[in-house]
């Protein structure tokens, strides 16, 4: 992956000017790389996985041959939920072990050759410092590793948390077990790193931003698209026992699950999607309907299996849903950014004014050196038009 963002930089002719700036492009493109390939099977699975599959009769194929996958009779929040607990529990436990387990092995490797190089007795006599270069060299990328887990941490955590609730409390328990492993690992298993200053986090925090975004809009169509959070409502105010009331409770959904199933008619199958029994052996005599998860019109109707009025007024709900939500997050997260601002006002102040003395200061002394300048030349019978100040 490092090969290939230095590739992608090297064919698109990009030439920073600093430092800074080539760490900023690097940093961003190694997010973007690792963020699309741990995280397109959960957008998958959240907003494709049975989306465009067609419906009985008309089922559509991938080269006219392979059906499309389907979600869970459940739904498709089940499935998004156990992949987000397989990447927040197994994933996590593997990269600890990893981060542990290579640089202990690369040690005990080291030492191994050592032992058969000078005996057991020569090695045991070595003093501190050299010991302590033996150990393994940080990487280069060593701390831009540890901010890239974290910054992929964060998105795993907000983005699908509707979806899986427990994503924070897994990510709090797993920062702790690894604080500890990473301090054993910096004591015991690394060189000490060369310290070096930096005044932020530089691009860092420009990404948190992002993710932060997304995860808002992310989580705003899990819980309208996703889920069965709007069919349910739609139900319960529209087409339930309650309609018309202005109430929704448990009785207001009595109906829904047949209400949410469409009927349709054994003999439209495809030929090749026949099922291999009538269903005779089940109900004594073949069946003529079955029924399916969707809203469109029963195949005797003028437009046969097209879509019913429930299903426009579902998809009106989940668009107007997601604006609300969206909006509402977004001035709840402005409101707050403004009552509490990364720097008080007082301190601000003081920086803008240590800011103009720093300024004043450098303009009286340069002020100060040019006057000297102007004197000497004046007393060296040299002069020059256009003189400053």
């Amino acid at each position: 992956l490092l090969l290939l963002v230095l590739y992608f930089q090297y064919f698109t002719g990009e030439q920073p000017r600093t430092e800074s700036e080539w760490e900023n492009s690097f940093t961003l493109k190694m997010f973007l790389f690792q963020f699309v390939n741990l995280n397109s099977s959960t957008f998958y699975i959240a907003f494709f996985l049975g989306r465009f599959t067609g419906h009985p009769g008309a089922y559509l194929r991938l080269i006219n041959r392979w059906r499309l996958e389907e979600c869970h009779p459940s739904g498709c929040l089940i499935d998004l939920c156990m992949q987000m607990g397989i990447i927040m529990v197994l994933k996590q436990t593997w990269n600890n072990f990893m981060e542990l387990g290579y640089p202990l092995i690369q040690n005990w490797w080291t030492r191994r050759k050592l032992r058969q190089e000078y005996g057991t007795q020569r090695k045991t006599n070595f003093p501190q410092w050299e010991k302590d270069y033996n150990l393994q060299p940080m990487n280069a990328y060593g701390l831009f590793d540890e901010y890239l887990e974290m910054i992929l941490q964060f998105g795993f955590t907000t983005i699908f948390v509707a979806a899986f609730p427990l994503a924070p409390l897994l990510a709090l328990l797993n920062n702790i077990i690894e604080i500890r492993l990473d301090a054993y690992k910096f004591v015991t298993q690394w060189r000490r790193p060369l310290a070096s200053r930096a005044k932020d986090i530089g691009i860092w925090y420009g990404i948190l931003e992002g993710i932060g975004i997304l995860s808002v809009i992310t989580n705003a169509f899990v819980i309208a698209v996703t889920s069965d959070f709007i069919p349910r409502l739609v139900y319960a105010y529209k087409y339930g026992p309650c309609a018309g009331q202005g109430e929704a409770g448990q009785k207001c959904m009595v109906g829904y699950v047949n209400a949410s199933l469409s009927v349709f008619l054994v003999s439209d199958f495809e030929n090749r999607s026949e099922p291999t029994s009538n269903g005779s052996e089940f109900s004594g005599s073949p069946l003529k309907y079955c029924r399916y998860r969707d809203y469109r019109d029963p195949p005797h109707s003028p437009v046969p299996y097209g879509y019913t009025l429930q299903f426009w007024h579902v998809l009106a709900a989940r668009l107007a849903f997601i604006i609300v939500f969206e909006h509402l997050v977004f001035c709840i997260k402005h409101l707050i950014s403004y009552l509490i601002p990364d720097l008080p006002k007082d301190l601000r102040d003081r920086m803008r004014r240590e800011k103009y003395l720093i300024q004043e200061m450098m303009y009286e002394a340069e002020l100060e050196r040019l006057q000297k300048e102007r004197k000497e030349r004046k007393k060296n019978g040299k002069s020059y038009h256009n003189e400053w100040p």
